[in-house]
């Protein structure tokens, strides 16, 4: 114990060395270098918000005419006016990039993951690639900002239509949409909404997908009930606008409270809550949904089918019911097989995310025959190896975890780790041209919050990087390449660090590999710990990892959207640095910066004085090494050629994914392009929890 208290004593002293004092390697910590041009780059409009959507009453609407033949002339629906609420979401064709769309046809996915159910509220994958974004709408939407201009900069209305706050700003009044219907046609009210909260995110016994927890939305944030169509939210702070960001997909978007009570221990007390999570298992089909369709057919690692939902609550400005497209396919398969069909035409859509397949796909687009368009956004995806700030028992971690976080918490070891990467080096590996590009951490130089002149960047300098290893108390004692303790901790082993990291996908398992190489160089040992999203997902929110590979979130890309999370502003908001239940947080000096940098920025509304505070967050956050950043390059679009209203410059991931990025209710293929793919032809979503469409 003595031991160890005299390594956290020395790893503090030196912590609190000047980040620009004169230092032991020959290399100077300059400003990151400018990344190389991209001409592939697609160009983005910027728009007002208010052109892209509106609510009011139309003075008719219309459907698919098999609908109101099949359906409504045999009494099996209502009229379409009487599913849609009074007033329903427009959207606005001047938006649209080309206008009206008709219906039929059908968006065939490809995803590499596996459903586990349909109960997004407690923390259920429905297997990404899009699934449950089609799925699940939420009080706000964030996806389309990437369009919108600055000075318009605030959440698109979506179940709650409008908001308005009190005038000392701690209260937040927002109003749902009236006469909305789930699905199945049960009216959705701000009982879905409370029962979402209540019972979801408050409930310490559940945990909603995309770990959504109370200080998600604040410390101490209440809401409640006012009526069947308001909710009122309170505040601790005053105006945290902040807060409308996470209102959107994926941290609250309500389930169908009528379906999900039913097995909820608090409404049904013969369930416990595992029967609650996984009592809507992928075999139970028709769940009720507030998106535009509903899963109808599933076949085990085969492909999951939705069908458009009847009741969906979104038009066009002449009053057609979305979506136009009546179908969605998603096969299962593997991730990088999504990348293989959509360039090859078997597949309609994929975000092209992983830097191996570049080369070959924009060869393959390149062919005037070929199916599928393929346009590359800015550098937004970026990977950061992320270390374990906590010493304080988070993870319950045994005395080398505990070593391993003292040397994390030590400034020279972290400079040593980012000098010793060769990102030059990691970002070829993954490939070749002016794709990837220099990343020391931080904000994504595709923000427009970047502030190239306020990130701090440590040159590749080994044999600096190796000074500064041995200044921390850390030499090869034993003459085997890797250093070792000093005598005094864990008796002076070998210096060995487990690397968290995801299965998945190939360029997170090429990234790490590169890292353990390139540390091993270093003389550090580095074990990788690889496995799948789920499980490293589990073990990174429980604190079990000493290091991580991870790929930047929203709060990096967007930064007005999951902001808490740039710095560990309560236990359970950073990446890197939580504390166990009603713990404290033993933050670091540098660390109180960022945190209190990141609250004032929440707090303001000056859009200047925002600016600001992000380039002071830029530069404490990479002069101090938060995080290592590893690798910076950018995504694309790849979309078959039949599909239209598709936005120029859509990144495939900034505020979300370019699934909701694009509005797919909105998306068409016009009448001569359209194709026989549809599984379901002229059906409609069944009652929930029963097999298959109805005729």
């Amino acid at each position: 114990m003595n031991a160890m208290r005299h390594f956290r004593l020395r790893a503090a002293l030196m912590v609190g060395v000047s980040t620009f004092a004169v230092q032991a390697w020959a290399s100077e910590p300059t400003v990151v270098p400018e990344q190389p041009p991209f001409p592939a780059q697609g160009k983005i409009t910027y728009v007002p918000r208010d052109s892209i959507l509106e609510y009011k009453a139309l003075p008719e609407y219309r459907e698919p005419d098999w609908v109101t033949e099949k359906f409504v002339k045999t009494g099996k629906l209502p009229p379409v006016a009487e599913r849609l609420p009074k007033a329903p979401l427009v959207f606005k064709t001047g938006n649209m990039p080309d206008g009206l769309g008709v219906y039929g046809d059908t968006m065939r996915h490809v995803v590499g993951g596996r459903p586990e159910g349909w109960n997004y509220s407690a923390g259920q994958t429905q297997g990404w690639g899009g699934i449950d974004i089609e799925m699940f709408e939420c009080l706000t939407r964030t996806a389309p900002l990437y369009q919108v201009e600055a000075k318009d900069m605030e959440p698109l209305p979506n179940l709650a239509k409008s908001w308005e706050w009190s005038q000392d700003g701690h209260t937040l009044t927002m109003h749902l949409i009236e006469g909305a219907k789930w699905s199945d046609g049960v009216p959705f009210s701000s009982d879905d909404v409370m029962f979402y909260w209540q019972d979801n995110v408050v409930d310490p016994n559940v945990s909603p997908l995309n770990g959504a927890t109370p200080e998600t939305f604040g410390e101490g944030t209440t809401l409640k009930a006012i009526d069947a169509n308001t909710v009122e939210w309170t505040f601790k702070e005053a105006f945290p606008r902040q807060h409308l960001y996470s209102m959107a997909y994926g941290t609250f978007c309500p389930g169908p409270a009528h379906i999900l009570k039913t097995k909820h221990p608090k409404y049904n007390k013969d369930m416990t809550y595992d029967q609650y999570k996984n009592g809507f298992p992928p075999e139970y089909l028709n769940m009720p949904v507030m998106g535009a369709w509903v899963p109808v057919e599933y076949r085990s690692d085969d492909i999951i089918v939705l069908r458009r939902n009847p009741y969906y609550w979104k038009v066009d400005e002449a009053g057609n019911q979305l979506p136009y497209l009546n179908e969605m396919h998603y096969k299962l398969s593997t991730w990088a097989d999504r990348d293989v069909q959509a360039i090859a035409g078997s597949g309609d859509f994929s975000n092209l995310e992983q830097p191996e397949n570049f080369v070959e796909s924009l060869k393959r687009a390149a062919s005037d025959t070929a199916p599928a368009r393929l346009a590359f956004g800015a550098r937004l995806i970026g990977y950061n190896l992320h270390m374990n700030f906590s010493g304080n028992g988070w993870g319950d971690p045994d005395e080398r975890a505990k070593a391993v976080r003292e040397l994390n918490r030590n400034l020279d070891f972290r400079k040593a780790v980012t000098m010793a990467i060769d990102r030059k080096k990691l970002g070829e590996s993954l490939v070749k041209g002016p794709f990837t590009a220099i990343y020391p951490g931080g904000l994504s130089s595709g923000t427009s919050f970047y502030d190239r002149q306020s990130t701090v960047y440590y040159p590749f300098d080994l044999e600096g990087a190796k000074a500064l290893l041995e200044k921390a108390g850390l030499k090869d004692t034993d003459g085997n390449g890797f250093v070792n303790y000093p005598a005094d901790t864990l008796g002076g082993k070998d210096v060995e660090i487990v690397l968290l990291v995801t299965s998945e996908y190939n360029t997170d398992k090429n990234l790490a590999e590169g890292v353990i190489g390139q540390m091993e160089k270093l003389g550090l040992r580095i074990v990788l710990n690889s496995l799948d999203g789920k499980q490293r997902d589990a073990t990174n929110y429980a604190g079990r990892f000493d290091w991580m590979v991870h790929r930047n979130g929203a709060e990096l890309s967007s930064v007005v959207q999951n902001t808490p999370q740039l710095a560990a502003t309560g236990p359970r908001t950073s990446w890197h640095h939580r504390v166990p239940e009603s713990g404290e947080l033993d933050l670091m000096p540098f660390e109180k910066e960022l945190v209190d940098i990141v609250n004032k920025f929440i707090a303001s509304n000056d859009n200047d004085e925002r600016a600001d505070l992000m380039k002071q967050y830029q530069k404490v956050s990479t002069s101090n090494v938060d995080t290592v950043g590893l690798t910076e390059y950018p995504g694309a679009l790849v979309i078959n050629k039949r599909f239209s209203n598709i936005p120029s410059g859509a990144p495939i991931f900034m505020f979300n994914w370019a699934e909701d990025t694009i509005i797919r209710e909105r998306v068409f293929v016009t009448a001569d392009k359209q194709g026989d793919y549809e599984l379901f032809p002229e059906q409609l979503p069944g009652k929930p929890g029963e097999g298959g469409p109805i005729n």
